[in-house]
């Protein structure tokens, strides 16, 4: 998986690039086909703004999240890329579930 954290008028820190390199570990042990993840950090004035692009096989998720404290920022971008991936993972799921019930039930 490759993964891109950036910053737009901000530096990326160290410490900034360990806790999103942390939460991307709940990210692969959800699934392991995840192709890239980008992150770009900003900050305007007093908000401070984290969003992710993540892309899977077969699609592409987008979640953003603006709050005080860059970090905080960041732990809300990752939870809500995690339900995004959960829903979607869920959704292929009850798809082929129901392509295998149509195929026995007319096969």
């Amino acid at each position: 998986m490759q993964f891109q954290l950036s910053g737009h008028r901000i530096e990326v820190t160290p410490a900034l690039r360990n806790r999103a390199e942390t939460k991307l570990d709940r990210l692969t042990r959800l699934d392991d086909r995840i192709v890239s993840l980008n992150v770009v950090l900003s900050v305007d004035k007093l908000q401070q703004r984290a969003e992710g692009t993540l892309k899977v096989a077969g699609n592409t998720l987008h979640a953003e999240a603006t709050e005080h404290d860059m970090y905080a920022s960041i732990d809300i971008l990752f939870d809500k890329l995690v339900d995004q991936l959960r829903r979607y993972r869920e959704k292929l799921c009850d798809k082929h579930q129901r392509e295998v019930r149509e195929i026995r039930q007319y096969g």
